[in-house]
C-alpha cells in the first residue's frame, strides 16, 4: 500500500529535524537542512552585512577607536528568527525556526545562545541579545589589498535581531515590522527575535561597543564587519557573511587613497 501524502510529509518533517539535531552537535556527517537535498522544501534564511560606515575616532581612557555603523541584512527566502529558552542565571539555549514553502516550518537546535547584555542606561540598560551574532575584524593587506593577518578584534559581539528598518522592499518583505525590539526582562524564560525578509538591524557608530580598536596602527588595513563568524545559524548562503572597507591608519575622514605601507603592529 503506498503511503499517503501526508505521511510522506511527516516522515520528511522528522528526517529534517534528526538531521538538523545531530548538526546542532557537531557531526560532520548530517546535512545542513538549507543546503542539503531537503533545502527546496524550506524558506531558509540568508544573512549579509554592510560594510562599516560611517567611520570616526574617539580617543577614550587613552585608547583612539575607530567607531562604525553595522547593517546585519535579512536577504534569503524566509526570515531569520531564533527561539531562546532559559538554561542558566542570564543565558538560553537557541533552536532557529524556519519556515516552509508550503506552510509550516520545522524547529532545529543550535550551537547558538542568548546572553542577557547590560548596554548602559543610556542605551536602554540591557536586552536579550544574541550572542557572537557579528564580529569587527581589523586585517593588514598586502600590495593588491589581500588580507595577510587579523591584528584587532572589536568587543562587540551580541545582537537583538530585529526589524529596524526596512532595507530592501520586494514581495517577501512585509511593509511594517514584524519582530520588535528584543526582550528586556532579564527572568523572561522564553524569547524570540528576529530579522524580516528586505529588513535590517541596523546599529549607529555612536551605539554601544561599536568600535574597534586602532591606537599604534600604521598604514593600510581592511575593516571586516562579518555576520554569524562561527557558523551557529542554517542559512541558504554561508559565502556571503563578509564585508570590508579598505582604511589608512591614523584614520582622516574623506578617500582613503590606500596604499599599505607604515610601521607593524
Amino acid at each position: 500500500m503506498k503511503p499517503s501524502p501526508a505521511l510522506i510529509a511527516a516522515l520528511a518533517n522528522l528526517l529534517l529535524v534528526a538531521s538538523a539535531t545531530a548538526a546542532g552537535t557537531g557531526n560532520p556527517t548530517v546535512v545542513d537542512p538549507c543546503t542539503g537535498p531537503q533545502a527546496r522544501t524550506l524558506r531558509c534564511p540568508n544573512l549579509r552585512i554592510g560594510p562599516p560606515a560611517d567611520l570616526y575616532v574617539e580617543q577614550r581612557d587613552g585608547r583612539t577607536l575607530l567607531r562604525a555603523t553595522s547593517d546585519v541584512r535579512s536577504r534569503g527566502l524566509g526570515p531569520i528568527e531564533v527561539r531562546g529558552r532559559r538554561n542558566g542565571w542570564r543565558n538560553m539555549s537557541v533552536r532557529q525556526r524556519i519556515y516552509r514553502k508550503g506552510g509550516g516550518h520545522i524547529d532545529v537546535p543550535t550551537r547558538a545562545s542568548l546572553r542577557f547584555t547590560k548596554v548602559g542606561a543610556y542605551f536602554g540598560g540591557g536586552y536579550w541579545k544574541f550572542h557572537q551574532l557579528a564580529r569587527f575584524e581589523l586585517w593588514r593587506v598586502d600590495s593588491r589589498h589581500r588580507l595577510l593577518r587579523r591584528v584587532r578584534i572589536g568587543p562587540k559581539l551580541n545582537y537583538c535581531l530585529r526589524d529596524l528598518e526596512r532595507t530592501r522592499p520586494g514581495k517577501r518583505s512585509p511593509t511594517h515590522r514584524y519582530y520588535p525590539a528584543c526582550n528586556q526582562n532579564p527572568y523572561e524564560d522564553r524569547v524570540r527575535l528576529g530579522t524580516s525578509v528586505g529588513w535590517s538591524d541596523i546599529y549607529p557608530a555612536p551605539y554601544h561597543q561599536q568600535w574597534i580598536p586602532v591606537d599604534g596602527l600604521r598604514g593600510c588595513f581592511a575593516f571586516l564587519m562579518i555576520v554569524d563568524p562561527n557558523g551557529l545559524l542554517y542559512e541558504s548562503n554561508e559565502t556571503d557573511n563578509t564585508s570590508r572597507l579598505l582604511v589608512r591608519l591614523p584614520y582622516r575622514p574623506g578617500p582613503q587613497h590606500c596604499q599599505p605601507g607604515g610601521r607593524r603592529d
